[in-house]
């Protein structure tokens, strides 16, 4: 009875260290894998006094958490980042020479010499080209803009897609590890398998993850909307196929609710989508409107006046709103797309046939708005001393761009490029503090639930030594039972 009890425990000894010598080379296999959770062979004595092995994963599902959140605020913020680079890099430097703010400053120069020189034909054609160049980099910076936006929003709807895609995929490893918890499987790499998805889920959304019985998961966004519960939620956007001034992106919705947009009740404030959407919607806007507002105040401070009676009201001078002699209307939110559209009057320019000697005696819109003091002297400069005052004068400007409520023309282009210098800057440093954290939040988990190779290396030789010492027994037992046999014979 002792040899039989001896055998039954060595055999049961056996089985058990077998099963935890294939946990650990599990654990081997698995140790440069960053998704892969170190698995922990524990045994488990059994009521006949015999032991089976229960296999658990390592892990912090507090840290685990923090990760994921880690992980959506580091896509956030280099989404935001990337788009804010590209406007700065293209037109938002003061020292770049094709710049709007330093187009300015080369107008504002070309007008002082040729208000200094008035009868300069040469200096009046400078300045009408330093003109035109103002405009086409104020065109060229509205174009940035909008290529910008449609990045954005084709970002956006790459996100939605990988998100539809990443929850199918998150449902099939869901109900794996319902399954196997239910049959008291070992769900440990499915377990692995959902964290993974959830992972990269994390940096397309916010996500937050809420265990539940028997192993189920349910998902909603850091806004509360739900994402998965028992199944996906539908996560819906309609592309924009064009953007222009004023241009309004589509919104993201989940099972129809909006999730970004200025109407959206539970709004997305991490992951790849809410930092495109914030560029799209937010800073890129802005700045588009900030530009809009120098095109404005450039062609009101230009603007021609009717000198003879019936006054027909003011027209469209040196600058234009795409050609047309017409002042654009303001509006209580600006006046949109005057960037894009802003243009020298053909009237002044040389290469449509126009006359540069129109820009120091006005008449751009006819006779009746010459300037009456102008005549036919050449070395008049009243109307060209005006027209620096009038660029150099403050104008009001719309809180809401955050630039202050008045500023003169080179202030507000100064104003404007320093504004988005800032944004840049706070992305980039807000961009980098997210990374850093996120570094410190995985290698926090990686200590935590991660494989060390040597302490695997160690227990391996352990286990194998404990097998030994096994079968050892077990050819021991064999040994006494085959002289015990012989002895009875």
């Amino acid at each position: 009875m002792g040899l039989t009890l001896a055998l039954n425990t060595a055999r049961a000894s056996l089985l058990a260290t077998s099963s935890q010598i294939a946990v650990s080379a599990r654990n081997v296999a698995g140790a440069n894998d960053p998704g892969y959770a170190r698995k922990i062979a524990t045994l488990v004595a059994g009521s006949t006094g015999g032991a089976t092995v229960t296999i658990t994963r390592a892990g912090d599902p507090a840290l685990y958490a923090r990760t994921l959140a880690a992980s959506a605020d580091a896509a956030r913020s280099d989404a935001l980042l990337t788009g804010l680079t590209k406007l700065a890099q293209t037109v938002g430097d003061t020292d770049d020479a094709t710049a709007p703010a330093a187009r300015l400053s080369a107008f504002h120069a070309a007008l002082q010499s040729v208000a200094n020189q008035p009868d300069n034909t040469q200096l009046a054609r400078d300045a009408v080209e330093a003109a035109k160049a103002l405009a086409g980099s104020l065109n060229q910076a509205a174009d940035t803009v909008h290529g910008v936006r449609a990045e954005a929003d084709a970002g956006i709807a790459d996100s939605v897609a990988r998100i539809n895609d990443l929850l199918g995929r998150f449902d099939a490893a869901n109900r794996a590890v319902v399954k196997l918890t239910a049959l008291g499987g070992d769900a440990t790499d499915a377990l692995d398998d959902r964290d993974r998805i959830l992972t990269a889920l994390s940096q397309e959304i916010g996500v937050t993850a809420v265990n539940r019985a028997g192993g189920d998961v349910a998902l909603y966004t850091d806004g509360g909307v739900t994402l998965f519960e028992r199944g996906p939620r539908t996560v819906a956007f309609s592309p924009t196929s064009t953007f222009a001034a004023g241009t309004v992106g589509g919104t993201v919705t989940i099972d129809g609710v909006p999730v970004t947009g200025a109407a959206s009740p539970m709004p997305l404030s991490s992951g790849r989508i809410a930092g495109l959407a914030s560029l799209r919607d937010g800073a890129a806007r802005t700045y588009e409107a900030q530009l809009d507002a120098l095109a404005g105040g450039l062609i009101g401070a230009f603007a021609e006046s009717d000198t003879v009676a019936p006054d027909d009201g003011r027209l469209a001078g040196l600058f234009t709103a795409g050609g047309g002699a017409a002042l654009p209307a303001a509006t209580s939110a600006g006046r949109t797309g005057l960037a894009a559209s802003i243009a020298i009057n053909a009237a002044v320019d040389p290469a449509r046939g126009g006359s540069v000697a129109l820009l120091r005696s006005g008449g751009m819109n006819g006779s009746d708005y010459a300037d009456p003091q102008a005549g036919g002297d050449a070395a008049y400069a009243g109307r060209l001393q005006d027209l620096l005052k009038a660029l150099s004068a403050p104008q009001p400007v719309n809180p809401a761009l955050g630039l202050g409520t008045a500023s003169s023309l080179p202030d507000l282009a100064a104003a404007s490029a320093g504004w988005l210098e800032a944004q840049r800057k706070d992305a980039s440093t807000d961009a980098s503090y997210q990374k850093t954290l996120l570094s410190r939040a995985n290698e926090a988990l990686s200590n935590t639930a991660g494989v060390n190779g040597d302490d695997e290396t160690a227990l391996a030789l352990q286990l194998e030594r404990s097998y030994s010492a096994s079968a050892k027994l077990i050819t021991v037992v064999n040994d006494l039972l085959k002289t015990l046999l012989d002895v009875v014979r």
